[in-house]
């Protein structure tokens, strides 16, 4: 790992300056919690990169419908990574890369598995957002989970006309571990597991994950590993961050993130994915309005 303000090495048989994809987190990487990307900066960096030539994509964990107003209002026109990397779908596509799915039966252990402990579970299938329990304002399940939202009486009757794509649990911040590790007791081998929120706590398909998903796209764009870069700040992107020829953690991001990243950036408040392009894709270029 490099520190904030030092300059990393360039990876092995991968001159920085040939960054051809770039692969950007949403939350907490380009936007804090107003929901927003607030900065013009950060709006010039990836202009300014796609103007040379750089593939942008976004990889998180929400649902493509809700990811498109951002990828368009960056000017994005790749395939995005969505669900954790559930799903490969380019904004103006009427079909995915790559889409993978949760086996049925499993989701029904898993929600009785949650029920039982009193935890609040969301699922989400064939690009809905199903809920059978309202805990928080309207407000906060629109911010975090969108607008495709769908209230039922039981998540799991919505499996018999649905295919279930991942599910998450709203945590405390503080017992987010605990749920985490009871989880991953629970159904070792069978999903993946991940913190991809203060507030939550997700699975998803066994082998989905961003760093995979990221891989796929850069065999799909014929782009070598050494030319991929990546910035994430949560543990859901550990894959990705591992995966990239050269990854950035946000000064924002967990601690796992940052030891596993090649350089840290400033935090999201201070621009640090923008300081990140600028210096290794841009060439130290500071991109001015």
């Amino acid at each position: 790992m490099t520190t904030v303000g030092q300059v990393a090495e360039r990876p092995e048989g991968s001159p920085l300056s040939h960054i051809r994809l770039l692969a950007l987190d949403l939350d907490g990487t380009l936007m804090d919690d107003s929901m927003v990307i607030r900065s013009d900066r950060v709006r010039r960096a990836i202009a300014a990169a796609q103007a040379r030539g750089v593939i942008v994509t976004l990889a998180t964990g929400r649902m493509f419908d809700f990811l498109l107003p951002f990828a368009r209002d960056l000017g994005l026109a790749a395939p995005l990574i969505c669900y954790q990397g559930g799903l490969i779908q380019a904004p103006d596509a009427e079909a995915p890369i790559y889409r993978a799915t949760m086996d049925p039966a499993l989701v029904r252990q898993v929600l009785a598995f949650t029920a039982r402990r009193g935890w609040h579970c969301v699922l989400y299938a064939d690009d809905e957002v199903f809920l059978d329990e309202k805990r928080h304002p309207e407000r906060f399940y629109r911010d975090m989970l969108g607008r495709r939202l769908v209230w039922v009486d039981d998540l799991a009757s919505v499996l018999q006309r649905h295919a279930p794509v991942k599910f998450l649990v709203f945590v405390d911040p503080d017992e987010a571990q605990d749920v985490l590790a009871e989880l991953r007791q629970a159904f070792a081998g069978q999903m993946e597991l991940t913190r991809s929120h203060a507030r939550i706590v997700e699975g998803n398909p066994l082998g989905v994950s961003k760093g995979d998903a990221l891989r796929r796209l850069a065999e799909h764009l014929d782009v070598p590993r050494a030319q991929v870069m990546a910035i994430g700040d949560q543990e859901n992107d550990l894959p990705m961050i591992a995966w990239a020829g050269f990854s950035v953690a946000m000064g924002n991001g967990s601690p796992a993130v940052k030891a596993a990243a090649d350089w840290v950036a400033p935090p999201v408040t201070e621009d640090g994915a923008a300081v990140a392009i600028e210096h290794f894709v841009l060439e130290g270029e500071r991109v001015r309005a």
